[in-house]
């Protein structure tokens, strides 16, 4: 068991699988922060459409 941890340790391999994880966590982070920010404009145009298309008579 020991062995095989020293040798997965040595591969290259494992290596880059773990800096592809960091990378693919650091995209994922960098996602959710834009549609986090990209959301209050959102939720702002849809509020605007919602308004224009609202009978004027309110019924």
């Amino acid at each position: 068991m020991l062995n095989a941890i020293r040798q997965f340790v040595k591969e290259e391999e494992g290596l880059a699988a773990a800096e592809y994880a960091m990378l693919l966590a650091l995209v994922a982070v960098a996602l959710i922060g834009a549609i986090t920010g990209f959301r209050e404009a959102i939720i702002a145009a849809f509020g605007t459409a919602t308004a224009a298309l609202t009978p004027a008579g309110g019924g």
